[in-house]
């Protein structure tokens, strides 16, 4: 066993009996992972703060239905997703039922394609909730649409058609950007 999940292993035991400081030490061991994932799905640091607080509480609390024989960090990401999707339901009491007359399926190439060095989160915050939440399972979690469909509880043509929107919405964001690229070389 290598010494990393020797160590982790000892977080858990730690974390199972309820001590303070192996809640810490695991906290911040997975703090910067889970904040990326979080910050991915909220408005501002401060919501992405709260969303990741919710979830690291129900990581504590449910620590005993994790089996340390499986890696941890799909795990605390389907937590963290989960912990988002309800988050956002809850404060922001938006529709994910949203339907155009007719969707159509994106090919993967059809989706936007943003640079490493552009920073993706100030642009995915210019989405709604919906769409946000939407073109980051299917997009960066790589779900299916069923799968959307199913964790949202939507239709998949919801989940097609907010896809759909959020990359629409994200053309018209990055065209201006591209437009400007172009004209300064």
């Amino acid at each position: 066993m290598q010494n990393g999940e020797s160590h982790l292993i000892r977080l858990f035991e730690g974390c199972r009996r309820g001590d303070r400081n192996s809640q810490r030490k695991l906290y911040e061991c997975f703090y910067g992972y889970a904040m990326s994932i979080c910050l991915r799905y909220s408005t501002s640091k401060e919501e992405a703060s709260e969303i990741l607080n919710d979830a690291f509480l129900k990581v504590l609390t449910n620590i005993n239905k994790f089996d340390p024989a499986q890696p941890f960090k799909p795990w605390l990401r389907r937590l963290l997703i989960n912990t988002a999707i309800d988050y956002s339901r809850k404060k922001h009491r938006f529709s994910m039922t949203l339907e155009l007359p007719e969707t159509i399926e994106l090919p993967a190439e059809d989706l936007p394609v943003l640079s490493p060095d552009e920073d993706l989160l100030p642009i995915l915050r210019q989405l709604s909730p919906a769409y946000r939440i939407v073109f980051n399972l299917y997009v960066l979690e790589e779900y299916s649409h069923r799968e959307i469909a199913a964790l949202l509880d939507i239709t998949e043509s919801a989940s097609r058609s907010n896809l759909t929107r959020a990359v629409e919405k994200l053309r018209a964001i990055l065209t201006p950007t591209a437009h400007k690229l172009l004209k300064t070389h």
